[in-house]
């Protein structure tokens, strides 16, 4: 089942039920009182200040924190994953959009500093956390192709938070990725843009057309390059999945709210990746297999290195002396390629951005761990004996394909 906090308040506090139990918010957010307008300096102070209260009361109450090191991937800590997701939103208007969701959600006025019942919140606060986690962070990691229907409880103060209709109806879009892989090589000069290794398809069709003459795209001789050749993908920097094309309404919906968290982290992006432009190069990188499948983790990420465009310090959650150990170039600076006519997008620092903050959110919350061992049990058909296993995740992960024959 999904996981839940042992708070420990003064009084008994019950579990906080299944988001699909849980009374819609539309019963007590007014939509009318939404705006999309920048919160008044005022309120916006007073919710800050507020939501913190709220934080970090849980917070020093985290059964996550409280346990040892290695029992933490069996939970993650959920006052951090609220924190970080809204500490990582990239603007004030963006923070704005997620406090107006938390709000709405805690059923609390935000220009108030009324005492607070952290017994009535707790159950509120736990379902926040969870549909962050069920509709956004879980299939974002997993790659999903299939979602299942949210709950309208959370997925309405997220929508309402943005005006009831700020994201819009999100089009799907069918398979291209043949024509961005294409694309992307091009620009790339056929180099995975963190190894720089050479795409070894390109390396041998070249070889057999020019022999000991073959050249890469800057005119070196490819074979003096000896070793720097791998397979190399395609990898979306925000999943594929998020535009797939599903069938039924529910599906829809699911990605509609996936789509509505997403525009929390910087509002109006979400219309950057519509429909077909999420297959655009501006959202996609070159990669090895196997720094596509870091990057596609949120085990990768790209800080942008000030005052020089589109160059940036790479950098891995992993352990230095494992990267060693795996032959994996990180850190490094890279300037990440551009073609000579400039008709080919460079990946967007925006969309860049967005990953990294992710990342972090995943990694200082510990739910990439979780995650993580969520897919390792699903994968190997694994229930523990100490009942640590999430049953209901993974049920609803197989039923739905949210794992199976993802492209990211």
């Amino acid at each position: 089942m999904s996981h839940q906090p042992s708070w420990r308040l003064n009084h008994p506090v019950p579990a906080a039920p299944h988001h699909r139990h849980q009374t819609s918010l539309e019963d007590v957010v007014d939509m009318s009182s939404i705006t999309l307008d920048p919160l008044a300096p005022p309120v916006r102070q007073a919710a800050r200040q507020t939501f913190y209260r709220v934080v970090e009361y849980f917070e020093a109450i985290d059964p996550h924190l409280n346990n040892a090191r290695d029992q933490r991937v069996t939970t993650y800590s959920q006052p951090r994953l609220v924190r970080f997701t809204y500490e990582y939103a990239l603007s004030d208007n963006s923070r704005d959009v997620f406090l107006r969701a938390f709000f709405g959600s805690m059923a609390l006025a935000m220009d108030s500093d009324a005492a607070l019942d952290f017994q009535e919140l707790a159950p509120r606060f736990a379902g926040f956390a969870e549909y962050l986690m069920d509709y956004f962070f879980l299939p974002l990691k997993a790659s999903t192709r299939k979602t299942p229907q949210p709950s309208p409880a959370y997925r309405s103060a997220f929508l309402f938070a943005q005006g009831g209709s700020a994201t819009g109806e999100y089009v799907m879009t069918p398979d291209r990725l043949s024509t961005l892989r294409g694309a992307c090589l091009v620009r790339d000069r056929h180099r995975c843009v963190i190894s720089r290794k050479f795409h070894v398809a390109e390396f041998k069709r070249r070889l057999k057309q020019h022999g000991r003459e073959a050249r890469d795209d800057d005119g070196a001789l490819l074979i003096e390059q000896q070793g720097q050749f791998d397979i190399l993908e395609v990898a979306h920097i925000l999943p594929h999945s998020l535009m797939k094309a599903d069938a039924g309404a529910g599906t829809d919906a699911a990605r509609q709210a996936a789509l509505s968290i997403l525009n929390m982290f910087d509002t109006g992006v979400t219309h950057m990746i519509d429909g077909v432009d999420i297959d655009r190069p501006r959202n996609a990188l070159t990669l090895t297999t196997s720094l596509h499948a870091d990057f596609g983790a949120f085990e990768i990420y790209f800080d942008p290195v000030l005052d020089q465009n589109n160059t940036y310090r790479i950098q891995s959650f992993t352990d230095p002396e494992m990267n060693v150990l795996l032959g994996l170039p990180l850190p490094v600076t890279r300037t990440l390629f551009l073609t000579e006519d400039h008709t080919i997008e460079p990946p967007s620092p925006r969309l860049l951005a967005i990953h990294r903050a992710i990342a972090h959110i995943l990694h200082l919350s510990g739910a990439g761990e979780y995650i993580e061992r969520v897919l390792y049990d699903m994968e190997d058909s694994v229930v523990r004996a100490d009942g640590t296993s999430e049953l209901g995740r993974m049920v609803r992960l197989g039923l739905s394909g949210w794992v199976d024959g993802a492209v990211c």
